[in-house]
C-alpha cells in the first residue's frame, strides 16, 4: 500500500508500505497480463515465506498466467531491490507441472532441506502398458512420493519405491517425511 493509505498491520494481516519511487515500478493498467502476474510472483517471493511463495508461483505458471521468461524479466528489472536473491531462489524452485499447493510445498521443503530436486509428474509405464504420472520422482533412483495412494501399487509393481505421504504428515511431520525420502534415495543408490 502507499504510505498515506493509513492501513496498519493487525492480527492476521501484515501491511507493507511503499515509497513513491517503488510505486512508480508497480504495473500500470493496460500492461500485459504476464507482466502483472510476474510482478505478483515477485511480490509473493519477496514478502512471503519461500515455501508458500513457491506454491503461488507454481500456480501462476501452471495456469499460464505468467511464463518463466516473464519471471526472468521481472527478476532482472528488480535485481537492485531488497529481496532480489530470495525472489530468484523462489523462481528457481518453481515448477508449472505441480498439480497442487501441497505438492509444491513438499517439493520446495525437500529441496530446501538439501535433497536433489525431484521431477514433477514424471511418466512411468506400469505393467499392462498404462502411463502413470508420479507426484514427485527421482527417476534415476526409481523413488517417488505420492499424495494419491491409488497409484501406489501399480508403481511398486513397475519397480519403483513409492512413499505415500498424506497432507497431514507433510504439514505436521515433515522431519519424518524428509528422513523417509532421504533413506529411500540412499537405499536406491544416492550418495549421502
Amino acid at each position: 500500500m502507499p504510505a498515506p493509505a493509513g492501513l496498519r498491520s493487525q492480527r492476521g494481516l501484515q501491511v507493507h508500505t511503499l515509497a513513491r519511487e517503488s510505486l512508480a515500478r508497480l504495473p500500470i493498467k493496460g500492461t500485459p497480463a504476464h507482466t502483472d502476474a510476474a510482478q505478483a510472483a515477485w511480490d509473493s517471493a519477496v514478502w512471503l515465506e519461500p515455501v508458500r511463495a513457491v506454491g503461488i508461483v507454481d500456480a501462476l505458471l501452471g495456469r499460464g498466467l505468467t511464463t518463466t521468461a516473464a519471471l526472468a524479466d521481472v527478476a532482472t528489472a528488480n535485481d537492485d531491490r531488497p529481496g532480489a536473491r530470495r525472489a530468484r531462489r523462489v523462481f528457481e524452485l518453481a515448477d508449472p507441472a505441480a498439480l497442487s499447493p501441497a505438492e509444491s510445498h513438499l517439493r520446495a521443503r525437500l529441496v530446501l532441506a538439501g535433497l536433489p530436486r525431484p521431477a514433477t509428474q514424471h511418466p512411468v509405464q506400469v505393467p499392462g502398458g498404462a502411463i502413470l504420472h508420479t507426484g514427485l520422482a527421482w527417476p534415476e533412483h526409481r523413488v517417488a512420493v505420492q499424495f494419491d495412494g491409488q497409484r501406489l501399487y501399480p508403481l511398486v509393481r513397475a519397480g519403483w519405491l513409492v512413499l505415500h505421504v498424506t497432507l497431514r504428515r507433510a504439514h505436521q511431520d515433515f522431519p519424518s517425511v524428509l528422513r523417509e525420502v532421504r533413506a529411500a534415495l540412499v537405499d536406491r543408490g544416492r550418495h549421502r
